[in-house]
């Protein structure tokens, strides 16, 4: 008897690391609100915006929607900033990945703050 629950158990765990592997290759929706720096000239702000896209895209996943919220007043002062450029990104990654997309964004000089969300589907 001893066998036959060591075979249960090896094909029960074969099974949950396979489903586990499944769901990592899955895209799930997620919604990300960017603030920018705000002395940025236009064609530096396109730059910095085409560039998070194409990091998301690169790691193999779908951009849905952009929208440029435009400058806002900060509730407080961020890295001496009163303002700033808020852009809301809808897209779809898969969820290993998303931890990878937010340290790129915080290593940027010109991403005063983000906020990445994941949605349910």
């Amino acid at each position: 008897m001893a066998l036959k629950t060591n075979k249960i158990t090896r094909g029960k765990k074969a099974t949950l690391k396979t489903s586990t592997e499944a769901e990592e290759k899955q895209l799930r929706d997620y919604e990300m609100v960017v603030i920018i720096n705000p002395e940025l000239d236009e064609d530096k702000f396109n730059t910095m915006i085409n560039g998070i896209n194409k990091l998301i895209a690169d790691m193999g996943g779908v951009v849905a929607d952009i929208k440029h919220w435009g400058k806002r007043k900060l509730a407080y002062p961020i890295k001496k900033f009163s303002e700033g450029n808020y852009v809301l990104t809808h897209f779809q990654l898969q969820p290993a990945l998303s931890k990878e997309v937010e340290a790129k964004l915080q290593i940027s000089e010109d991403v005063l703050r983000h906020l990445l969300v994941r949605l349910d589907s």
